[in-house]
């Protein structure tokens, strides 16, 4: 992840240090917008679970979902013109999508049915994707722009079974893209990246599951994405 975020930094780096070798006018690519997001997400919720099956004794289990699904969304945002080739772009995305990750390894059948009981079944689910962004853009041509993206990000948390509900996630989101803008105001954004989630901690209420259960998850979302939007 490490070598991720060096990269990003170093692209950033070199777009501002090119800057006066741009020619075009920044101007092309400077206004308000709105755009429809197309993305491919792939998900990655690694949980560990903590239980007491029986009074002084503790077993962890370790649990890995990985996810991809194909999510949509809008943005919308001002990019800031700094000089004939630089521009700084603000804005905000959001994405509806969800993946979940169950644990069942402390979970007893029902007497004579043999199934789980849904009361004591434990899943996160997270879903809802929103970011605030920057994004310091360089000017390559008249019509074509790249750009590195640093934001914050939110998602909705919710689970199932007898446990507390953490708080909603929040996360830094990295990325890198082009944006080509047309005469008429037209624009095509590519772009790839990825965001770390803060951790998330529940523990058992104590009616169906004991509260010295502990359940954790931790959160990627690694995605790339196509926007088709209009410039104003």
């Amino acid at each position: 992840m490490n070598k991720i975020n060096k990269m990003l930094c170093a692209a950033c780096t070199l777009a501002i240090a090119s800057i006066g070798l741009a020619q075009a006018d920044s101007s092309n690519f400077a206004g308000p917008y709105v755009g429809i997001t197309f993305s491919g997400y792939g998900s990655q919720l690694d949980g560990t679970s903590r239980t007491s099956p029986t009074a002084g004794t503790y077993e962890q289990d370790e649990v890995s979902l990985g996810q991809v699904a194909p999510v949509q969304g809008f943005e919308v945002g001002y990019a800031v013109p700094v000089g004939s080739g630089f521009l700084i772009d603000v804005g905000a995305a959001y994405f509806s999508g969800s993946a979940t990750l169950e644990f069942h390894n402390d979970q007893l059948p029902n007497s004579g049915t043999g199934q789980l009981s849904p009361n004591k079944v434990v899943s996160f689910t997270v879903d809802d994707l929103v970011t605030g962004y920057i994004a310091p853009t360089i000017v390559l041509s008249d019509t074509s722009s790249l750009y590195v993206k640093v934001g914050l990000s939110e998602a909705d948390i919710g689970v199932t079974g007898d446990i507390t509900t953490p708080a909603n996630l929040s996360g830094t989101t990295w990325a890198m893209g082009t944006r080509t803008v047309l005469d008429s105001g037209v624009f095509i954004r590519t772009e790839a990246g990825y965001t770390e989630y803060n951790e998330i901690h529940a523990a058992g209420k104590g009616t169906a599951i004991s509260t010295d259960n502990t359940y954790m998850a931790d959160p990627t979302v690694a995605f790339g994405a196509v926007s088709l939007g209009f410039r104003f």
